[in-house]
């Protein structure tokens, strides 16, 4: 079997830059331990307003920012950030924006009650990264996206990226959010969401709630494989009915092995009849 050597990381949180959760040790340790299998990464997550940037050593980059994104016919600044994580090799990019992260919290603000822009954030943070990773030249083999902040850019890579060289041969691995998220979409998503060649029907055809919550399934429907922090029944229906592979919940002492193997598996997803292909020919 063959093992993918590049492992792009676009993440929701990561340890210890936010509180700790069962995302956060995800982001934190999975990293590491497939960088100490010899495999290169690439490590992404959002700027949160709660990160404190003097304490974590964040700085500006500024050949990465500069950028501006069209979102709903809307202009919005986009800065790279870049931290290191103390007593390992691991570097994260951050994606910021005042608007859409500044002073704010992550899902929720200071009184628990859910943003009503969280779905246009993701798309945001979607668009950020993929740019930005662009910028970067580097071609990552898999792609792992974890939380619903993630969840927009596995479908960007297959609709709206999919001819991109820096995209067009990556396999994608979706892990939803543990946290239910019941707002309402903002009443102009489609508009939010749509870039090039997406079409509405992409989503609306999901047949899932008009919710946040879509966000976490529309990142299923578009990954090669998804995997799970916790045994969640929606989210195994949904797996089920779409055949997509996927890797129970695991512990972090088995990230290493369980998630390399899990890679390799989707690595090769339709490789083996290409491989044949052109034995043939």
């Amino acid at each position: 079997m063959k093992k993918a050597k590049k492992i792009l990381f676009i993440t929701q949180e990561i340890a210890p830059y936010v509180p700790e959760s069962a995302m956060t040790k995800l982001g934190r340790e999975l990293p590491q331990a497939i960088q100490e299998k010899s495999r290169e990464i690439r490590t992404f997550m959002p700027k949160w307003g709660i990160i404190n940037e003097r304490r974590n050593q964040l700085h500006e980059v500024i050949r990465l920012s500069g950028m501006n994104l069209i979102i709903d016919e809307t202009d919005h600044p986009l800065i790279i950030k870049v931290a290191s994580i103390a007593s390992t090799r691991m570097q994260v990019y951050f994606i910021d924006n005042e608007d859409y992260f500044g002073k704010r919290g992550m899902s929720r603000d200071n009184n628990k009650k859910e943003y009503s822009d969280n779905a246009e954030r993701a798309v945001f943070y979607a668009r950020g990264v993929l740019e930005t990773v662009k910028k970067l030249r580097w071609t990552p083999e898999i792609i792992h996206c974890q939380g619903w902040m993630s969840s927009v850019i596995p479908y960007y890579i297959k609709t709206a990226y999919a001819e991109e060289p820096s995209f067009r041969d990556c396999r994608l691995v979706f892990t939803p959010s543990e946290e239910n998220l019941s707002a309402p979409l903002p009443q102009n998503f489609e508009g939010i969401i749509s870039f090039k060649n997406t079409n509405p029907e992409d989503w609306k055809s999901l047949n899932a709630p008009e919710t946040t919550q879509l966000l976490n399934f529309l990142g299923m429907k578009y990954a090669d494989g998804v995997s799970l922090i916790k045994s969640e029944p929606l989210f195994r229906e949904f797996i089920k009915k779409y055949d997509i592979p996927y890797l129970a919940a695991q512990k972090p002492e088995n990230f290493a092995n369980a998630y390399s193997a899990f890679y390799d598996k989707v690595w090769c997803i339709g490789k083996e009849a290409t491989d044949d292909t052109e034995e043939e020919d």
